[in-house]
């Protein structure tokens, strides 16, 4: 009987490899440890407001620990929803002028699960060069058809939408670009999309706080809060200082996420 010894392989050994073609290429990025006593000029934060560290949203935070304890424990379809995340819904709808809204765990997942519930096989996503990399990691995601263009050109937008063949269609965009923060022209989006039987989805991550009546982001700036077809994405987790995202449209496409 022939026997042969087990083969033994480092089947990551590649990431060595990889790692020194990062560096050599200037990609290796090493993250700064920060110390919270330090004194330090942050201009790289999107906590624009400061929010994170003002004592009534700390002490909110402390009340919240203290009766419900530190985790959900599990989905809310599962053990059920707790009173702080509902409350958080109605008062970020009246907040943003929509319906309704329902919070994710971060910013990231919003835009992922909002765009794969809202395209798949056999749609259309139309969006722009600008758009943050969860858009277009929830684009890749639904395995609907996707076109690209320019940033903010709606002109093609409405182009891409006009000559379509399939019988749904998303467009989605940043509000606020948040590589250089210029504005999109969020209205002339929309007007494309609404002639077109499509539905607009705005990322307003680096809006919310610091554009709009009260804070309530560029959608709510250019007189669109709770517009047909329009969705609003956003984050928890820059100028309102905490955690999360959230999506925010109709109570259908509430129910429907």
């Amino acid at each position: 009987m022939i026997t042969t010894s087990p083969v033994h392989t480092d089947a990551l050994a590649w990431l060595v490899d990889a790692g020194i073609a990062r560096a050599d290429a200037g990609l290796h990025r090493e993250p700064y440890v920060r110390d919270s006593a330090a004194p330090l000029i942050n201009l790289a934060s999107n906590d624009y407001l400061g929010l994170s560290t003002h004592p009534d949203v700390i002490a909110g935070a402390h009340a919240a620990l203290d009766e419900w304890g530190t985790g959900s424990t599990s989905s809310r379809l599962v053990c059920g929803t707790t009173g702080l995340h509902t409350d958080l819904e109605n008062e970020l709808a009246d907040f943003l002028g929509t319906p309704a809204t329902l919070v994710f765990s971060s910013g990231y997942l919003a835009n992922v699960g909002a765009v794969t519930a809202l395209a798949g096989r056999g749609s259309l996503i139309v969006s722009d060069t600008g758009t943050h990399a969860s858009l277009i990691d929830g684009c890749r995601l639904s395995r609907a058809r996707v076109v690209v263009v320019d940033r903010g050109d709606h002109e093609a937008v409405r182009k891409v939408l006009a000559e379509r063949d399939e019988p749904r269609a998303l467009v989605v965009t940043d509000s606020i670009y948040s590589v250089d923060g210029e504005p999109a022209p969020i209205r002339e989006l929309y007007a494309a999309a609404h002639d077109n039987g499509a539905a607009l989805l705005v990322d307003e991550a680096h809006a919310l706080g610091v554009r709009g009546p009260g804070g309530a982001g560029l959608v709510a700036e250019c007189g669109l809060a709770g517009a047909p077809d329009l969705v609003v994405t956003g984050v928890l987790s820059k100028s309102l200082g905490a955690q999360g995202g959230l999506v925010a449209g109709s109570s259908v496409l509430r129910e429907h996420l």
